[in-house]
């Protein structure tokens, strides 16, 4: 996925995090200058839903103008790249055991 907020910020006529920043809180949103700034000029690891509602609201935005998928990076079958990491170094599969010490039923 690809963050988008600059842009769709800027078809709004927001040219700048700090007037964002401004809307967000008024609608109950507070971000910090650290956030604000990554959320602006980066791609962030992680948002709240709830976050992501309030910027909707702020920007009269749909989330699609937000995320823009892009699958031309996701790894296609058979793709060296897209093995799992226990095939490729050889490694025993991971195999599932119940925590309250019992045996798990016959496969």
């Amino acid at each position: 996925m690809r963050w988008n907020l600059r842009l769709a910020a800027a078809n709004r006529g927001i040219w700048k995090a700090s007037e964002l920043q401004r809307s967000l809180a008024e609608r109950g949103l507070v971000i910090s200058a650290g956030k604000m700034s990554g959320l602006w000029s980066g791609q962030p690891a992680s948002i709240k839903l709830d976050d992501l509602d309030v910027i909707c609201a702020v920007l009269g935005c749909q989330v699609g103008e937000l995320l823009l998928p892009e699958p031309e990076k996701v790894a296609q079958p058979g793709d060296a790249e897209s093995a799992p990491a226990a095939a490729v170094s050889g490694a025993a599969p991971v195999v599932p055991r119940r925590r309250d010490g019992r045996s798990l039923p016959p496969a």
